[in-house]
């Protein structure tokens, strides 16, 4: 079967996917990702074809922290989305018979697949259907408003998820030859599987039978890699370090974190790994080193502890590897996540990223490692995460749709 994946946005958006092309090819299908091209060389290490999609998710951030108005967003916003309808276009006409698609391009890859005439099948890193429960990460007023208010904020963040591609979903029907229809996303997209642990989060009561929570897909680590030299000497020269990285997040304010970081650090009286990331982050000292993308299904089982933006790819390698956080959520699902790690008890309470300072970090860093609970909590989690394989049921449908008796959706 050849299997097209379409996924848009930073690292932490396609590495996911990486791992599950990698096992998805590995069981017989020819697997592309449609992706941005500055992860073509991920996806190439990772033995997998790439599909270019246009776009620069990181001068996006840019342009909307830099905008002075809401016009100014909006502008940035369509020029991106516009780009996206053309990748997934381009991506579309190299064929495919069935669409694997991230939660933000759904309804891109849904007018995909109708011009293809195959089926469409939710891929979502995050919780993407209402539900009283509780509240999708993006919602408004999301502070306990009740079951019915946490389902209508559910309702209001997909449909402004939906009304960010209204355009391009039109511009991409003209292109494709179809007629005009309303723009849907994970509601118009059957079945939708999600890529996190119910251990982490359990598929809510309310949810639609074809909505399933699978559990993680784990990054695929690229072909041939090694841990660099500087890193592995100080890993060697002392105790387990603790980890701090912000990821996509903080472009532009490198200079100011470096330096904050490395008052934290040392009010913790810890050594730690810095990983640069977008905001390019340089705290460098005897008992701090600063490196560039590492796989973290390496590093973080090295460390004492993991400080992060909560981004759901690092919340996951930092729970797989059973080791206590420090979240720093900036925006997007990173409060959601965030608030379930302190829920789980694998994480003191949140830092959000608008009140954080050196004293905050150091002191949440202290916290952190010196209640044993926060680690035997992420053992034991860890422990349930490594039984998981959320794969299977993902394969187990696609084999349904070749035929195949002995395989059924689960």
């Amino acid at each position: 079967m050849r299997i097209l994946i379409v996924t848009a946005g930073s690292r932490g958006d396609v590495a996911p996917y990486t791992g599950l092309g990698r096992r998805l090819s590995d069981a017989g299908h020819q697997v592309a990702v449609a992706a941005h091209a500055s992860f073509a060389g991920l996806l190439a290490d990772c033995g997998l074809e790439h599909r270019p999609v246009p776009g620069d998710p990181q001068g996006l951030v840019r342009e909307v922290s830099r905008a002075t108005s809401r016009a100014e967003t909006q502008a940035a916003l369509r020029a991106y989305t516009d780009g996206l309808a053309d990748g997934v276009a381009e991506a579309a006409a190299g064929g495919a018979d069935v669409v694997l698609t991230a939660f933000g391009p759904a309804p891109l890859s849904r007018v995909a697949g109708q011009a293809l005439g195959v089926p469409v099948v939710g891929t979502y890193l995050a919780p993407s259907f209402a539900t009283r429960e509780f509240a999708l990460p993006n919602a408004r007023n999301a502070d306990d408003p009740g079951p019915e208010g946490r389902l209508a904020a559910g309702r209001d963040v997909l449909r402004r998820a939906e009304g960010i591609f209204a355009d391009a979903v039109t511009r991409l029907r003209a292109r494709l030859g179809l007629p005009a229809d309303p723009p849907t996303a994970a509601a118009g997209i059957r079945p939708a599987f999600h890529g996190y642990s119910p251990l982490v989060l359990p598929r809510p009561a309310d949810w639609p039978s074809w909505a399933r929570v699978a559990g993680y897909w784990w990054p695929a680590r690229p072909d041939g890699w090694q841990p660099p030299a500087d890193l592995v000497d100080f890993l060697r020269a002392g105790p387990p370090p603790v980890f701090i990285g912000f990821g996509s997040m903080a472009v532009g304010e490198g200079e100011r974190l470096s330096g904050l970081v490395a008052s934290a650090v040392e009010r913790a009286g810890v050594r730690a790994v810095v990983q640069a990331g977008w905001a390019e982050l340089d705290a460098r000292s005897g008992d701090v080193l600063t490196i560039g993308d590492v796989p973290h299904d390496w590093l973080f089982p090295r460390t004492a502890a993991v400080v992060h933006h909560a981004g759901a790819g690092t919340t996951a390698a930092g729970l797989r590897a059973g080791v206590p956080a420090v979240a720093v959520p900036v925006m997007a699902d990173q409060p959601f996540w965030a608030a379930r790690l302190h829920d789980l008890g694998v994480a003191p309470r949140p830092v959000p990223f608008q009140s954080l300072t050196a004293e905050a970090l150091g002191d949440a860093i202290t916290a952190c490692l010196t209640d044993p609970t926060h680690q035997h909590r992420a053992t034991t989690l860890a422990r349930g995460l490594a039984t998981e394989d959320g794969t299977a049921p993902l394969l187990a449908h696609l084999g349904s749709l070749l035929g195949d008796p002995s395989a059924k959706p689960r």
